[in-house]
């Protein structure tokens, strides 16, 4: 899993948080679950237990190899399961929930905690890393290898009142990142802020390396939640991307696959009933000789007209879906986007920031609306998406003195454009 995010090189992020304490746990430094219990030694609270899958289940049966087997409808079914997820079953590794409660084995957690995150954040400050790990508003899962190694781990902030959490670090030790402790420590964190409080929601703000990891954990930049929800509460990094994940009430994210296949067989045992697309018909008589074939009418197929097939719908299966120039604006798109220079032009600009800018810039554009324009196949010439990120570096250098570092980081990343669309003979001249 990739470092969730890098922070900036010198001083601390800014932190826009400006509400009292109480939002989280009312200045309790040992916070309870719901069942008033307060242990929060481990968080393996079902990884062992028989999953509740949904449907007619007949068996579920679990061999040596992490290969687990069901029937459903009289059809097996095999599914793998994640390596960490079978060293936690074989007790290899357990999840546990920590906080700075001064107690010597939780402290010691925290303390690898720490380390792992200063090695994999580099350019996040130590001092602030430390700060918030041992934070008492601040809980931290970690993936603890037994008896006491600690090989990775999320800390976050929960906001109980307002249903949201804030994801503050997330890294797995870079010796153990092929294993899936990734997604196997974000299922175990969902399931257990879902059922110990009210939390629905994660916000978190993530490096251009993280994004990736965290899209496939179901995080997303479209944010739903009200800004008046979170805003002031939550830290706030230059050059992060904040992204949003909202929990699904019924289900458990540890047997989330298991749940989608054993959801995948329930359609296909429905659409047997309704169709006939299950049937496997013989090869065409038609092609076994190749030294003389004759046309055919693809209504004399079998099963062909029966499945709804129509000459219309061959031809705009024909049609391209993509303009001739997409992969290649994509991929210089994405270099752009992955610059050191461009976290300024990631986002449009924020009219409450900064009032004016759209009185000056009759023509705003930054990378995410390019990004948009161009999956909206918006862009039909290769000139029309240069013009675009021109506008991008002119807008920035018309709005800001030239002694602005905003300025200089436009320069630096235009030079970064051109020599990428010099790299493509066919459009050198766009920027000669």
């Amino acid at each position: 899993m990739a470092s969730k995010r890098k922070g900036t090189s010198t001083g601390e992020p800014q932190s826009k948080r400006q509400k009292t304490e109480d939002e989280s746990f009312e200045g309790s430094t040992s916070p309870k679950t719901r069942d008033g219990s307060g242990d929060l030694a481990k968080a393996s609270h079902g990884a062992s237990e028989e999953p509740q899958l949904v449907g007619e289940k007949e068996e579920i049966q679990e061999d040596g190899s992490g290969i687990t087997k069901f029937t459903f409808d009289g059809v097996e079914y095999k599914f793998k399961e994640r390596a960490s997820v079978i060293e936690e079953k074989e007790g290899k590794i357990e999840f546990r929930v920590v906080n700075n409660d001064n107690t010597k084995e939780n402290m010691m957690v925290l303390t690898g905690l720490k380390n792992i995150f200063q090695k994999q954040l580099p350019k996040m400050p130590k001092e602030y890393i430390a700060r918030l790990v041992y934070d008492r508003s601040h809980l931290s899962m970690a993936v603890v290898r037994k008896p006491l190694t600690v090989v990775g781990g999320i800390t976050y902030r929960p906001f109980d009142k307002r249903e949201f959490a804030e994801i503050v670090f997330c890294a797995i030790s870079s010796t153990e990142q092929v294993r899936g402790y990734g997604a196997h420590l974000m299922n175990h964190l969902k399931d257990y802020v879902r059922s110990t409080s009210n939390v629905k929601y994660f916000l978190t703000y993530a490096d251009n390396y993280a994004i990736g990891y965290f899209k496939k954990q179901g995080f997303t930049k479209e944010i739903s939640l009200d800004k008046s929800i979170w805003m002031g509460y939550i830290k706030d990094y230059e050059g992060g991307t904040l992204m949003q994940c909202s929990m699904l009430p019924k289900i458990r994210y540890l047997d989330a696959a298991k749940i989608l296949l054993l959801q995948e067989a329930a359609i296909k045992r429905k659409v047997r009933v309704m169709s006939k697309s299950y049937v496997v018909r013989p090869g065409l008589q038609h092609f076994k000789d190749l030294d003389d074939i004759k046309p055919i009418d693809p209504m004399n197929i079998p099963g062909l007209k029966e499945a709804g097939w129509t000459p219309e719908m061959d031809e705009l299966a024909q049609r391209p879906k993509r303009g001739q120039h997409y992969a290649t604006m994509q991929n210089v798109l994405t270099e752009l986007q992955n610059h050191a220079a461009a976290w300024p032009f990631l986002q449009p600009v924020n009219k409450e920031e900064v009032p004016d800018y759209y009185e000056f810039i009759k023509e705003p554009m930054d990378l995410s609306t390019m990004e948009m324009k161009l999956e909206n196949n918006r862009y039909q010439k290769m000139e029309d998406f240069v013009y675009d990120a021109r506008l991008v570096f002119n807008n920035c250098r018309a709005y800001n003195g030239e002694n602005t570092s905003y300025y200089k980081y436009a320069n630096r990343l235009e030079k970064f454009f051109n020599t990428k669309i010099k790299e493509i003979p066919e459009y050198t001249h766009l920027v000669d």
